[in-house]
Protein backbone atom coordinates (compact mmCIF):
# COMPACT_ATOMS: atom_id res chain seq x y z
CA UNK A 1 0.00 0.00 0.00
CA UNK A 2 1.07 3.52 -0.81
CA UNK A 3 1.96 5.78 1.93
CA UNK A 4 -0.18 8.87 2.59
CA UNK A 5 1.66 11.91 4.50
CA UNK A 6 -0.33 12.71 7.48
CA UNK A 7 0.39 16.59 7.43
CA UNK A 8 1.02 18.14 10.88
CA UNK A 9 2.93 21.25 11.59
CA UNK A 10 6.39 20.20 11.75
CA UNK A 11 5.98 18.03 8.20
CA UNK A 12 3.90 20.60 5.87
CA UNK A 13 7.30 21.82 4.30
CA UNK A 14 7.41 18.48 2.64
CA UNK A 15 4.23 19.36 1.32
CA UNK A 16 6.12 22.87 -0.13
CA UNK A 17 9.26 21.66 -0.71
CA UNK A 18 8.25 18.28 -2.56
CA UNK A 19 9.85 17.76 -5.98
CA UNK A 20 7.03 15.64 -7.03
CA UNK A 21 3.39 17.42 -7.30
CA UNK A 22 1.56 16.63 -4.21
CA UNK A 23 -1.98 16.12 -4.08
CA UNK A 24 -3.95 16.94 -0.20
CA UNK A 25 -7.01 16.03 1.40
CA UNK A 26 -8.47 18.71 3.69
CA UNK A 27 -10.55 16.66 6.14
CA UNK A 28 -12.46 16.70 8.73
CA UNK A 29 -13.89 13.48 11.44
CA UNK A 30 -16.92 14.98 11.85
CA UNK A 31 -17.42 15.38 7.98
CA UNK A 32 -19.71 12.75 6.47
CA UNK A 33 -18.29 13.14 2.30
CA UNK A 34 -14.62 13.05 3.67
CA UNK A 35 -15.25 9.62 5.15
CA UNK A 36 -16.89 8.56 1.73
CA UNK A 37 -13.89 10.13 -0.27
CA UNK A 38 -11.49 8.49 2.04
CA UNK A 39 -11.65 4.90 0.04
CA UNK A 40 -11.30 7.03 -3.08
CA UNK A 41 -8.07 8.97 -1.89
CA UNK A 42 -6.50 6.04 -0.97
CA UNK A 43 -7.23 3.97 -4.47
CA UNK A 44 -5.89 6.99 -6.28
CA UNK A 45 -2.99 6.87 -3.86
CA UNK A 46 -2.13 3.38 -5.39
CA UNK A 47 -2.25 4.28 -8.81
CA UNK A 48 -0.23 7.46 -9.37
CA UNK A 49 2.14 6.81 -5.89
CA UNK A 50 4.41 6.61 -8.38
CA UNK A 51 4.44 10.24 -9.57
CA UNK A 52 2.18 12.03 -6.93
CA UNK A 53 2.50 12.52 -3.03
CA UNK A 54 -0.36 12.14 -1.61
CA UNK A 55 -1.46 13.40 1.82
CA UNK A 56 -3.98 14.30 4.14
CA UNK A 57 -4.65 17.61 6.38
CA UNK A 58 -7.13 17.41 9.30
CA UNK A 59 -8.84 20.82 9.09
CA UNK A 60 -9.75 20.78 12.87
CA UNK A 61 -5.91 20.29 13.92
CA UNK A 62 -4.34 22.88 11.07
CA UNK A 63 -7.17 25.45 11.05
CA UNK A 64 -4.59 28.01 10.18
CA UNK A 65 -3.78 25.82 6.73
CA UNK A 66 -6.65 25.71 5.61
CA UNK A 67 -7.77 29.33 5.89
CA UNK A 68 -4.55 30.40 4.07
CA UNK A 69 -5.90 28.67 1.05
CA UNK A 70 -9.05 29.71 0.98
CA UNK A 71 -10.76 26.46 2.51
CA UNK A 72 -14.38 27.40 3.23
CA UNK A 73 -15.53 23.36 2.94
CA UNK A 74 -14.12 19.66 3.37
CA UNK A 75 -12.98 18.14 1.30
CA UNK A 76 -11.23 19.71 -0.98
CA UNK A 77 -8.12 18.27 -2.27
CA UNK A 78 -5.17 20.53 -3.11
CA UNK A 79 -2.41 19.85 -5.89
CA UNK A 80 0.79 21.49 -5.29
CA UNK A 81 3.89 21.68 -7.20
CA UNK A 82 6.61 23.67 -5.97
CA UNK A 83 4.95 25.11 -3.30
CA UNK A 84 1.91 26.59 -5.66
CA UNK A 85 -1.46 24.81 -5.76
CA UNK A 86 -1.50 24.10 -9.74
CA UNK A 87 -5.35 22.82 -8.66
CA UNK A 88 -8.26 22.29 -6.47
CA UNK A 89 -11.12 20.27 -6.29
CA UNK A 90 -14.02 20.48 -4.23
CA UNK A 91 -16.40 18.21 -2.75
CA UNK A 92 -17.37 14.79 -2.50
CA UNK A 93 -16.17 13.11 -6.11
CA UNK A 94 -16.17 10.11 -8.30
CA UNK A 95 -12.89 8.42 -8.21
CA UNK A 96 -13.16 8.35 -12.52
CA UNK A 97 -13.06 12.33 -11.98
CA UNK A 98 -10.58 12.68 -9.85
CA UNK A 99 -8.56 10.34 -11.61
CA UNK A 100 -9.14 12.96 -15.11
CA UNK A 101 -8.32 15.44 -12.77
CA UNK A 102 -4.46 13.84 -12.02
CA UNK A 103 -3.85 12.68 -15.48
CA UNK A 104 -4.01 16.50 -16.60
CA UNK A 105 -1.25 16.91 -13.77
CA UNK A 106 0.77 13.46 -14.62
CA UNK A 107 2.43 11.10 -17.17
CA UNK A 108 0.35 8.02 -17.96
CA UNK A 109 4.46 5.96 -18.01
CA UNK A 110 4.88 6.42 -14.82
CA UNK A 111 1.72 4.51 -13.87
CA UNK A 112 2.21 0.97 -12.92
Amino acid sequence: MTKILHVEKDNWQEVLSSSQPVLVDLWAGWCGPCRALAPTFEKLAEKYGNEVVFAKLDVDELPELASQFGVQSVPTLLLFQGGEVIGQVVGLQSYEKLASFLDRFTSPVARN
